[in-house]
């Protein structure tokens, strides 16, 4: 059955302080690791998306024991190491690209394990070759339907490999740090750009065999096989949910809001950099450090003068997730900006090149689609109904729910309830800001 959302103007300002979830990529790699420490640790403030809980299911299967301390907080006893079952199992990664294809290189190094794949109609329709292929240099076994899920993988030694990614992707830099964990001689990376680097800095923390850098071919991570070491994990708020409040803070009227314990890890936080282009009146308070992962509290005041911006290049990996509710902000530019060098959006839940676009022209803005982004004018008021699908992704709900909230006119966002695979406590947030009120 269908849950769709019916939108209001938000008259009054946005006001409070809100403590933003824990980040969804970091919780995926702190459960990975932790079940590969052959020890007990507590792994502290873990998402509870239906992505991150997807993978702690798999291992559940490998027979990892989790005990819950509190609703966040877990004790992990992989003492016993991974149990490889005999039979081939199958593994539902559900909407999880990144349980997918993280795990993907992981289980293609364990040996003796044969196991499917399998994910949700839209995980099932998302490419997996940047995956399949510079696994399958290491001589992985891995079968796909025409390089998509569901995957069929059969265990073994690897070959370490030099793989050059053509794009900055840390799910396929993960997935390939993940195997060579488990393979002899140096398995090495490079990319163009420095994509997102938790995997680099948890493998770091829990004593892994790891050096990262930069030289004449790109940026690069090199990892030999090694043994963890047992550590305690906490995790930061997930700066990719927190955008979705930094840009309401910024659009609805005499708002201030405050987000607490947001990871700023360098390699994510593009955001900054593109509300200090805009102008955005914000402050970054209380800088410290979480399990080696850059965290603070940010504040945003209504901005009504926000400038235009573009985003291309480097900035890409750096935001690719925050695209969506950053397209909300430049509606409310005064002027044009531009998103361009961000082809990948094509290949997320949707294609949310597209889908953003047809959005907003449904709401009368001036948009134009381009191959790897789009060009926004701003418009001074949102003023028309609207009926806006978002083909079952999360962030394109949430980020049409922040643009609502200047729309004068009731809007009907359709299969809202998608929010819960990566945030089920949003609209509770929302709501503890002022929403509705």
């Amino acid at each position: 059955m269908e849950n769709n959302l019916k939108t209001a103007f938000q008259k009054n300002p946005l006001s409070g302080e809100i403590t933003i979830p824990p980040d969804k990529s970091i919780t995926h790699r702190a459960l990975i690791l932790s079940a590969l420490v052959k020890s007990e640790i507590e792994v502290k403030n873990i998402s509870l998306g239906e992505d991150c809980l997807r993978t702690l299911e798999i291992f559940k299967k490998l027979g990892i024991n989790y005990r819950f301390l509190s609703k966040r907080n877990l004790i992990v006893n992989s003492s016993k190491g991974l149990i490889i079952p005999k039979e081939n199992t199958v593994f539902d990664c559900g909407n999880s690209g990144t349980a997918a294809r993280l795990l993907c290189g992981l289980f293609s190094s364990l040996e003796g394990i044969n196991c499917t794949f399998i994910g949700d109609e839209s995980l099932s329709k998302r490419p997996m070759k940047r995956i399949i292929e510079p696994l399958g240099l290491m001589g992985a076994e891995i079968k796909s339907n025409d390089n998509k899920l569901p995957l069929i993988i059969k265990g073994k030694k690897l070959n370490p490999v030099e793989y050059n990614s053509p794009n900055a992707s840390a799910q396929v830099k993960s997935s390939i740090l993940l195997a060579g964990l488990n393979t002899k001689g140096i398995t090495r990376v490079n990319e163009p750009y420095l994509s997102r680097n938790h995997s680099e800095i948890m493998l770091e923390y829990l004593g892994a065999d790891i050096k990262t850098g930069k030289d004449e071919k790109g940026y690069f991570c090199e990892i030999k096989k090694s043994e963890l070491t047992p550590k305690n994990i906490e995790i930061s708020g997930d700066i990719s949910s927190c955008a979705f409040f930094m840009v309401m803070g910024a659009i609805v009227e005499n708002s201030k809001i405050t987000i607490k314990n947001v990871g700023i890890n360098q390699t994510r936080a593009g955001i900054i950099d593109v509300f200090k282009q805009a102008q955005i009146n914000f402050e970054i308070k209380n800088k410290r450090k979480i399990s080696n992962e850059e965290t603070a509290d940010i504040t945003v005041e209504y901005t009504p003068d926000i400038k235009p911006f573009k985003i291309n290049g480097a900035q890409i990996p750096r935001l690719i997730d925050e695209i969506p509710v950053l397209a909300i902000l430049a509606v409310c530019a005064k002027g044009t900006s531009i998103i361009s060098d961000a082809f990948d959006l094509r290949n997320k839940e949707s294609d949310r090149i597209k889908t953003i676009v047809d959005a907003l022209k449904s709401l009368d803005v001036d948009v134009k689609e381009l191959e790897d982004g789009f060009i926004i004018k701003g418009k001074d008021k949102i003023d028309k109904s609207a009926v806006l699908e978002t083909h079952l992704d999360h962030r394109l709900a949430m980020s049409y729910f922040v643009l609502s909230l200047i729309n004068k006119k009731e809007m009907i966002i359709k299969d809202f309830d998608c929010i819960n695979t990566s945030f089920p406590e949003f609209m509770e947030l929302a709501k503890d800001l002022g929403y509705g009120k």
